[in-house]
């Protein structure tokens, strides 16, 4: 999805949310070219992190609000995308929960949380966004609460 063809209603959160995404991809893309075991741990690290707060936003505001606007057009792909992220959660838990290292799985394991979010930042990108600017839903008045949870969620996981 371009940024450019989002109409104003959904622009800045849809535009927030594709940021994300394009950000992990770039850090997975990283973690694959980089040599250094120690730089990999870093970026899995980051990455995991970023997902966590973006995966957050999405459960705490984007998708219920999307659901409340319209549960018949976007409850199974919500539902869905739910389910992916419980998914990647027990992906995350596990690599967050020790070091390259120690665990001879590691990098597969951020290999297969990669493809996992690549899966389903498809299915937002190609599926559910563009039905939340077909039907028209009102992103605006979730920019403030998204961008200040962001900022929170942000800040908690640095200062952690």
């Amino acid at each position: 999805m371009n940024k450019s063809q989002i109409p104003v209603a959904q622009k800045d959160v849809l535009s927030l949310l594709l940021d994300d995404h394009k950000e992990v991809k770039k850090l997975f893309k990283e973690f694959a070219a980089e040599k250094s075991q120690a730089a990999k741990e870093d970026i899995a690290r980051e990455a995991c992190m970023k997902l966590t707060v973006h995966a957050t936003i999405e459960e705490e505001l984007f998708y219920p609000f999307l659901r409340a606007q319209n549960p018949d057009a976007f409850g199974d792909l919500l539902n869905e995308a739910l389910v992916e992220h419980g998914t990647a959660k027990e992906l995350i838990a596990q690599i967050q929960a020790t070091s390259i290292e120690d665990d001879n799985l590691y990098e597969a394991k951020v290999t297969v949380l990669s493809e996992y979010v690549a899966h389903h930042v498809k299915e937002e990108e190609d599926e559910l966004f563009p039905k939340v600017i077909g039907k028209k839903v009102d992103l605006r008045e979730l920019l403030t609460s998204v961008t200040e949870r962001k900022e929170e969620l942000l800040h908690s996981a640095v200062a952690a």
